[in-house]
């Protein structure tokens, strides 16, 4: 039976946008997620210097936690954190500038920062801390010892010069850090004399370093050492 005045359904057929009108969509859909992982979850940083061996080398690309903070976790003992230069610390250190992909790469967080003065360090005291280092060592948190079987071989706890004989209280909202490698590292014992006696403030903090991603041969954990008893 025909029926007659019935509308007729028009079949329309949808075509596939081309590839080269979807690219620019799928890269800036891709750019605004590394923009939003570097901003709130995690970020790629390279290693400038040995003052992390061995634990990190020169070079070596770590991932780093920036979402905890974000829900008011303090830097703990034995963490080893990034940090913003707190007081000049990288004066007279050079740096080579970045070109314009590596500033665009960086900037989303793809490849670790070229520009920002960031610095790498262990985390040995944090507020109302006493923490003290005479001699050869060892390092002393609270009247206890550290076994840091993580300093750098051939090193000794502290170094011999004055800098490396001190006992410091850590005020609230700071960190005391050190290096790895104690004897190659420009760490909190020699910024005693600045604003904040060479401690960092905890809003200097970018995050903790939880894993080595590059290069491939050296991927590893970064735990907190179990001499800091958590």
């Amino acid at each position: 039976m025909v029926l007659t005045g019935a509308r007729r359904t028009k079949t329309r057929t949808n075509k596939q946008r081309p590839l080269w009108k979807e690219l620019p969509i799928l890269i800036g859909v891709a750019l605004l997620l590394a923009l939003f992982i570097k901003t709130f979850l995690l970020q790629a940083f390279s290693i400038p210097s040995e003052s992390m061996q061995n634990t990190l080398q020169k070079g070596d690309r770590v991932l780093v936690d920036k979402l905890t903070p974000w829900f008011g976790s303090e830097p703990e003992r034995g963490e080893v954190i990034v940090f913003h230069d707190p007081s000049d610390w990288l004066r007279g250190v050079p740096t080579e500038p970045p070109n314009a992909f590596q500033k665009v790469m960086s900037f989303v967080g793809v490849m670790p920062s070229a520009e920002e003065k960031d610095l790498i360090k262990r985390v040995i005291g944090v507020a109302g801390d006493t923490v003290e280092c005479k001699g050869d060592g060892p390092v002393k948190v609270n009247g206890k010892p550290l076994d840091e079987p993580y300093v750098f071989p051939g090193n000794t706890a502290c170094s011999t010069d004055d800098a490396g004989q001190f006992k410091v209280t850590v005020p609230d909202d700071r960190v005391w850090v050190m290096g790895d490698h104690r004897q190659a590292s420009g760490d909190s014992r020699y910024h005693q004399e600045d604003p904040y006696r060479g401690m960092v403030p905890v809003d200097e903090v970018v995050g903790r370093a939880v894993v080595v991603a590059w290069p491939v041969t050296r991927w590893d954990t970064l735990p907190v050492p179990g001499t800091f008893g958590r």
